[in-house]
């Protein structure tokens, strides 16, 4: 039995997710997903969490799914198994959980993230990559799409011609590249990696959860709605938010020109 695949660290209202397959360079395991899951279905239940902070251990983000060593896109002596039923089964899942989670999702990229490790990555709210990072579109070399919402992530992320370029050629693109193009927030140092997304992810947990959960639906529901449905989302998210005791205190706050204590409520 592998060890834990993703160890799972609260405090200060952060919790912190580490995938931790080092040796398969964090590539997805069923156990993996699974943990994933449950870590998410934790996040949205817990009051105590406030924001997730997610990475890997060792020199790589995520590899993707293991295409050998028993993940769910594994190939068998009998040929590959049903890949769309572990797609229904298990990644749309996650993929759906970490952006219908109310909260927001920061991305730590330590090292390379590949096929569905990099759409993972682009499922977050927020990613900070490592200078060594990359992100690799790996699924046409062999012969497949872009999955766990990559088709969706990246024409909305790099634009129409280069998510086509990015998923016809497989191309291998550097950090620093990635945050010119869109996909990346912000690019590190690799040893101040960690440092500069716990600031960020610190700084979300002592924030306006509520308003947060809205910026975030708001901005998926953009993607379908037109402008006059958009405009109608926003008068009613802020008529809900416009009653909530952390506008009272944002307000507060900001005429007496002190830091607003948010609680989410």
């Amino acid at each position: 039995m592998e060890e834990t695949p993703v160890l799972a660290a609260l405090e200060g209202g952060v919790l912190t997710l580490t995938l931790n397959r080092p040796q398969r360079l964090n590539a997805m395991s069923e156990a993996l997903i699974d943990a994933m899951n449950a870590e998410l279905k934790r996040a949205r239940e817990d009051d105590a969490v406030r924001a997730v902070l997610l990475t890997g251990t060792g020199r790589g983000f995520c590899a993707g799914a293991d295409l050998a060593g028993g993940g769910p896109g594994d190939a068998s002596p009998q040929g590959p198994r049903d890949l769309g039923s572990a797609m229904d089964r298990i990644f749309n899942p996650m993929i759906r959980a970490m952006r219908d989670l109310p909260k927001p999702i920061v991305a730590a990229v330590n090292g390379v993230a590949a096929g569905g490790g990099a759409n993972l990555a682009l499922a977050c709210d927020i990613v900070i990559a490592a200078r060594s990072a990359r992100f690799d579109q790996a699924f046409v070399r062999i012969s497949l799409i872009p999955d766990l919402g990559g088709t969706w992530f990246l024409p909305h992320t790099v634009g129409d011609a280069r998510a086509r370029a990015l998923g016809m050629l497989g191309t291998s693109v550097p950090a620093e590249e990635a945050a010119r193009m869109g996909m990346v927030w912000q690019v590190v140092e690799d040893a101040a990696l960690m440092e500069e997304a716990g600031k960020i992810v610190r700084r979300l947990a002592s924030g306006p959860t509520r308003s947060y959960a809205a910026i975030k639906g708001a901005i998926n529901a953009a993607a379908t709605n037109t402008l006059d449905q958009q405009l109608d989302l926003e008068r009613d998210r802020q008529r809900e938010l416009g009653r909530s005791e952390d506008f009272k205190e944002g307000v507060a706050a900001f005429l007496a020109k002190r830091a607003p204590n948010f609680t989410g409520r």
